[in-house]
């Protein structure tokens, strides 16, 4: 599970506002908000960057984004619309190196988005 924070939150070993949660992939709340719903979906297998994801992970990386879409519309804001977000990298904004989709809601988001 990888010895990022993420895999400490999967392992139970720090505390998370967890949300959302199947045998592969995890959800929880971000403890920055730059939205009123920010929401972390996280793979259980250690992926560091969307650059380390392989041909053989492309089912995993669309049970992600599947996953986002199925939470906004759960929780009644997908009508209104969303942002997903993958950073990856330094100049991507990446600071945990763990593969992780961002969803952002509950806001009118701009472009371009900084």
């Amino acid at each position: 599970m990888g010895d990022t924070i993420f895999g400490k939150i999967i392992r139970r070993e720090i505390p998370a506002d967890i949300v959302w949660e199947n045998d592969e992939l995890l959800a929880f709340r971000d403890v920055n908000p730059q939205a009123p719903v920010h929401v972390l979906f996280i793979p259980k297998k250690p992926v560091a960057t969307l650059d380390d994801a392989t041909p053989e992970d492309a089912a995993l990386l669309g049970r992600l984004l599947l996953a986002a879409a199925d939470y906004a519309k759960r929780e009644g804001f997908a009508a209104q619309g969303y942002r997903t977000v993958i950073n990856c990298n330094e100049y991507g904004g990446q600071t945990v190196f763990h593969l992780h989709v961002h969803l952002l809601g509950g806001r009118h988001m701009h472009w371009p988005p900084g």
